[in-house]
């Protein structure tokens, strides 16, 4: 079975509004893996890093401005087709228009306060993993549950 790893970022309002162990609990329900977990502050230089793609629309301003507006819980994710699966698990980017059960539908009221950030494919979990983990920081570890989880 081959596992990969994601980035997720819970943002400034989830974890203003109290929800990193409900959402952290989410995918330790679903049986992924943490392998790195921390609480910071986004500054202005790294959160240009991680919004590079978006750096010519107009958003862009907006999202810098909010991912450094308070502390965020960055995390490490491991599993099996962990991108895809963690992806729908969070939902679409407006909670309005996310399916009943995902975390941005369940936590959610406006696309500008989404709660979360998912990497959405491998290069970009990649890329996005190194702007927030030094490779030490990210802990392998064998998960006991994985023979439950996985056939």
């Amino acid at each position: 079975m081959e596992q990969e790893k994601t980035l997720v970022i819970l943002k400034p309002d989830a974890v203003q509004r109290g929800f990193i162990s409900k959402i952290l609990g989410r995918f330790e329900e679903k049986g992924i893996k943490i392998v790195a977990l921390k609480m910071l502050f986004v500054e202005k230089d790294r959160a240009h890093k991680h919004y590079a793609d978006h750096k010519e629309k107009p958003f862009f301003s907006g999202l810098v401005d909010f991912i450094t507006s308070g502390p965020v819980c960055v995390i490490a994710l491991e599993g099996e087709d962990v991108i895809e699966v963690t992806r729908n698990m969070v939902g679409a980017t407006d909670p309005k228009k996310a399916q009943p059960g995902t975390i941005r539908h369940d936590f959610g009221m406006h696309i500008g306060r989404n709660l979360i950030h998912a990497s959405d494919s491998p290069e970009s979990a990649k890329k996005e993993l190194d702007i927030f983990f030094k490779k030490e920081e990210i802990v392998e570890w064998e998960h006991n549950q994985y023979t439950w989880v996985y056939e």
